[in-house]
């Protein structure tokens, strides 16, 4: 195996120097954009040597305006026949792994077509695939809300190599953050659930339950974190990068070494110190994007209890109240309950969203 290359300059190369000569042969001026988004640690740039193993390979997509989709199979077996079978040592083709439905690996063959993974497609088709979203239709609300923050963080990164339609950077612009009271509205709900469940740490703790205050603590810092990233305006990724995507956000430095302390912590007495720090970070920077009047950045005790708070659903309700959108309000009449990485942390639906998004949205009807 070749020595490791990031696979977004990988397939820059890839794109330059085999896929757009063959296209240029037979289909001069072709109207198209080349990309690498959507799935892989690679579109977020968090691959390394051992992303080879699987799903790894000189790959991307072509996008071809509605009128010419005709051509995506043509496309398809054009490549198969000029792209080479080895792209600076890694092999162009590919092969289904065994007993791993979605899976291929490279395998370097001797001849014949090339079994490669250049996706000939529309931007409608992949979106619909993707997003279960009808790109010729505005997002709504609803829409935002059942979108999960990994899958918009996989369309709008990666890299697209050439665009001379527009459209495919046009749709990324306009995904590249929520709509400003889809963000309110999220922030709130974030900061409802650290209320929610802030107390309980401590309390779980005070009777013996240290493993259950440990449970607790580790949900709190994951919604700190992921508070973190909304008010950083960053799309938070699948669970395996939130981690490595959350040392790249401006408050990593300071704020980790604490939060790494609440979950290290050996009983709940330290947790709550550590926790405590936390929330008063966090207010520290919620008034910081001063989208409320200053709030108190002291915790203090939950109801006379002998347990520090920094009673999140309050400040909740002062991010609600700025909300102007007509249908947020409207879905805030319900309840904080969020969007879909508030409520849902089960990976098969957050990575597969198109199977269930039309479901989905009748939560909030």
């Amino acid at each position: 195996m070749p020595e490791f290359i990031p696979a977004l300059e990988l397939n820059r190369r890839f794109y330059l120097e085999c896929v757009r000569p063959a296209l240029d042969r037979h289909y001069p001026n072709l109207p198209h954009a080349a990309a690498l988004i959507g799935y892989g640690s690679e579109v977020l740039r968090f691959d390394t040597d051992i992303s080879m193993d699987h799903n790894w390979y000189p790959r991307g997509y072509l996008f071809l305006r509605e009128k010419e989709q005709e051509l995506t199979a043509p496309i398809k077996e054009l490549l198969s026949r000029e792209l080479p079978h080895e792209f600076l040592g890694f092999s162009v083709d590919t092969v289904p792994a065994p007993d791993e439905p979605g899976t291929r690996w490279m395998q370097n063959k001797s001849g014949g077509l090339v079994d490669h993974m250049v996706i000939p497609t529309t931007l409608h088709a992949f979106v619909l695939d993707n997003m279960s979203w009808d790109i010729s239709e505005p997002l709504t609300p609803v829409d935002w809300l059942t979108l999960p923050s990994q899958v918009l963080r996989t369309i709008t990164a990666g890299a697209v190599y050439f665009d001379d339609i527009g459209e495919l950077t046009q749709i990324r612009e306009s995904l590249a953050w929520y709509p400003h009271d889809v963000w309110l509205y999220l922030m709130a709900s974030t900061w409802d659930r650290i209320g929610q469940e802030e107390h309980l740490m401590p309390r779980a703790g005070s009777v013996g339950d240290e493993p259950g205050s440990a449970i607790i603590g580790s949900r709190l810092v994951r919604d700190i974190m992921s508070l973190c990233f909304l008010m950083e305006k960053q799309y938070a990724p699948y669970p395996k990068w939130f981690g490595s995507a959350f040392r790249l956000l401006a408050c990593a430095e300071e704020l980790t070494p604490i939060l790494w302390n609440a979950l290290q912590a050996e009983n709940w007495e330290l947790r709550e110190q550590a926790l405590v720090r936390a929330y008063e970070f966090l207010v520290d920077k919620h008034n910081g994007i001063k989208i409320t009047e200053p709030r108190q950045t002291r915790a203090s005790p939950f109801h006379g209890r002998p347990f520090k708070v920094i009673h999140g659903d309050s400040i909740a309700h002062a991010i609600s109240l700025q909300v102007a959108d007509p249908e947020i309000k409207r879905i805030m009449e319900k309840g904080l309950i969020g969007g879909i990485d508030q409520w849902c942390d089960n990976s098969e639906m957050r990575s597969n969203i198109s199977q269930w998004r039309n479901a989905l949205k009748n939560i909030y009807i």
